[in-house]
């Protein structure tokens, strides 16, 4: 054939002549791909699938248990502080009763001190009083005595201004 008729007779591939052999070579090279693929190919890809969806569903199991963890030790936690709060009350009660029982404790001695003090300090008052008015009941009889000379002129008798004395501070 002379160069110039091959390039004018139009694309080969849609050449009716060719296509018997087109078809003999595309059914090769299908069988070949396919046999290249189910042997080959397509086994490593379901590998890896399968080994992908074991990893996915050992991660989600894991992740499970994980979580399954986390919600235990966060129950623990909860019941931890629950009971260290009812420790807190509980100590802060105790020591709360104990400081008002040694503040009452203490209330009352400081009240028996006081009492004890007033008991004296009104026996010391009385004991002053009674000795301020022996001396008062002297000095009034004294001063009677000299008030009465004075007026009348003459000295009245002991007796008479004492008992006198006495009955006024009676009144």
């Amino acid at each position: 054939m002379p160069s110039g008729e091959a390039h004018g007779a139009g694309f080969p591939p849609f050449d009716a002549h060719t296509f018997p052999s087109q078809l003999i070579w595309l059914a090769i090279a299908f069988g070949a791909l396919y046999l290249l693929m189910s042997r080959i190919a397509l086994p490593r890809i379901g590998t890896i699938l399968e080994e992908r969806h074991d990893r996915i569903a050992d991660d989600i199991e894991e992740a499970g248990r994980l979580k399954a963890e986390s919600e235990a030790a966060a129950q623990a936690y909860e019941q931890a502080l629950a009971s260290a709060r009812g420790k807190a009350h509980s100590i802060a009660a105790e020591t709360r009763d104990t400081l008002a029982a040694q503040s009452e404790a203490s209330r009352k001695a400081l009240e028996a001190d006081l009492h004890g003090k007033l008991t004296e300090a009104e026996a010391k008052i009385a004991a002053t009083k009674t000795a301020a008015m022996a001396n008062v009941r002297g000095i009034a009889v004294d001063a009677a005595g000299a008030i009465v000379s004075g007026l009348i002129g003459t000295v009245p008798a002991p007796q008479a201004v004492e008992s006198a004395v006495d009955a006024v501070v009676k009144n």
